[in-house]
């Protein structure tokens, strides 16, 4: 149950990503390494809890945040340049970013697919269940 404390609830992941980060050796990787451990740990950690919940926006900036400070090389409470916007490192690479998941564009895109999906499938049980409790006398676009 998630409730009205969105930030408390998530803050497990945001932690997650935290230590997973903190276990990592910067200094010892190339930055093809690091892109790797940012691509497929740091931003596929929370990816099954955002294809049920929205995430509080914070908390994506937060975890953006904390893999941005990892590609740069910060530590701790050390300050570094970013040299390049975080905006930009999401581009794909044929345009000169990093390919990089801004995770509250990829959070909508998931709940986006899942809504697609109940559309798509009115027979199926989770359709049938959410339109008994959340949208009995319209559809599920106007709920």
């Amino acid at each position: 149950m998630v409730g009205r404390g969105k930030k408390k609830a998530f803050n497990r992941i945001k932690d997650q990503v935290g230590w997973k980060i903190a276990g990592w050796k910067g200094k010892l990787l190339s930055n093809a390494g690091k892109e790797i451990l940012i691509k497929a740990v740091a931003q596929a950690t929370p990816t099954y809890t955002m294809n049920c919940f929205k995430l509080p926006d914070p908390l994506c900036l937060e975890i953006n945040s904390m893999a941005g400070g990892f590609w740069w090389g910060k530590k701790e409470k050390e300050r570094k340049i970013a040299w390049v916007s975080w905006k930009n490192l999401c581009k794909p690479k044929v345009d000169g970013g990093m390919g990089f998941r801004d995770l509250k564009a990829f959070n909508l895109a998931l709940l986006a697919k899942q809504g697609w999906w109940i559309l798509q499938n009115p027979t199926s049980l989770v359709h049938r269940v959410l339109k008994a409790k959340y949208f009995a006398k319209s559809s599920f676009m106007e709920a």
